[in-house]
């Protein structure tokens, strides 16, 4: 069956066009080509113009004589994305701890976690990371050393291990990752929480009616089904701390940021030094979040 608008006659001359086209245009992504010609003019530039292309190496990690000898280092970009993934593994494990606190029975262990996600999200990422850095390593490491001498009077052979470790051991990398690992957490703890109780109540109860126990259920029920719901927004926030990893220059630390910044101090080429910061940043995020999808993708089929 032909409709009328099938049937009204073409103008000599002209085509018709094809039923969704129209559609079809506007829904491209076009702000995805805007970014691939903008990054193919900043990478133009970093191949013809010798002050970008000394900007790219140096911000990248990459020295002078690696280069010569043929061997990509790029400290800056492996230093970015090394502490961004430890910290990002560590602030999971703190997520899911604290958002199975969260939605716990007992009273002890839901206010504990309540205390940890509401004071540590009511910080700001900055501030959070220099008090960690310079106040929370110094105390924890001192408080061991406190304790493991204390046993060592009263005769107990371990307390030696609580000696060996100073504060002078703790590097800056390793106070940032533990920084970021503690901030994200709380946000991790939140998404968990709320991936949790979005699984209807009936299936704990019929997987606690079949003999399995609260930890069995939870691990084996409830977490694989939340764990799909939430994972976009894990995503995002694994996103957010490869951003937010460019603090960690405040400690000194290496990273994209602090090279960044040593090598515009030396040169003041601010211009071309943050043009190249800023697309190295959009680089591997633009990365990442195709690699999120994907992966949102291969798991939303597996569960069908």
């Amino acid at each position: 069956m032909t409709t009328h608008e099938a049937n009204i006659p073409i103008a000599p001359g002209r085509t018709r066009i094809a039923p969704g086209f129209v559609e079809r245009i506007s829904n491209w992504p076009w702000w995805l080509l805007v970014a691939i010609g903008l990054a193919v003019y900043i990478a133009y530039n970093i191949l013809t113009d010798p002050i970008t292309n000394s900007a790219f190496w140096f911000i990248s990690g990459q020295s002078p004589e690696a280069l010569d000898a043929g061997r990509l280092v790029l400290e800056g970009i492996t230093m970015t994305l090394g502490v961004t993934a430890v910290a990002y593994s560590f602030s999971i494990v703190i997520g899911l701890i604290m958002g199975l606190g969260r939605v716990s029975d007992n009273v002890i262990i839901y206010n504990s976690s309540s205390f940890y996600v509401e004071i540590i999200r009511g910080i700001p990422m900055l501030v959070l990371l220099m008090s960690i850095a310079f106040v929370g390593v110094p105390v924890v490491i001192d408080a061991g050393n406190a304790l493991g001498n204390w046993l060592l009077s009263r005769g107990v052979g371990f307390g030696e291990l609580l000696t060996v470790v100073t504060t002078r051991d703790i590097s800056n990398t390793w106070r940032a990752i533990i920084a970021l690992a503690i901030g994200y957490g709380a946000f991790s703890a939140e998404i968990f929480r709320a991936g949790i109780q979005s699984i209807e109540k009936g299936q704990m109860e019929a997987a606690r009616s079949l003999g399995m126990s609260y930890f069995q259920a939870m691990r084996y029920v409830i977490l694989p089904q939340a764990i799909r719901r939430v994972l976009p927004a894990l995503g995002n926030d694994f996103i957010a701390m490869l951003k937010d990893s460019a603090l960690v220059s405040v400690l000194g630390v290496r990273d994209l940021t602090q090279l960044n910044k040593l090598y515009t101090s030396s040169t003041f080429n601010f211009v071309q030094g943050y043009i190249v910061l800023a697309f190295l940043y959009l680089i591997m995020t633009i990365l990442l979040a195709r690699l999120v999808r994907l992966l949102e993708r291969r798991m939303s089929r597996s569960y069908r």
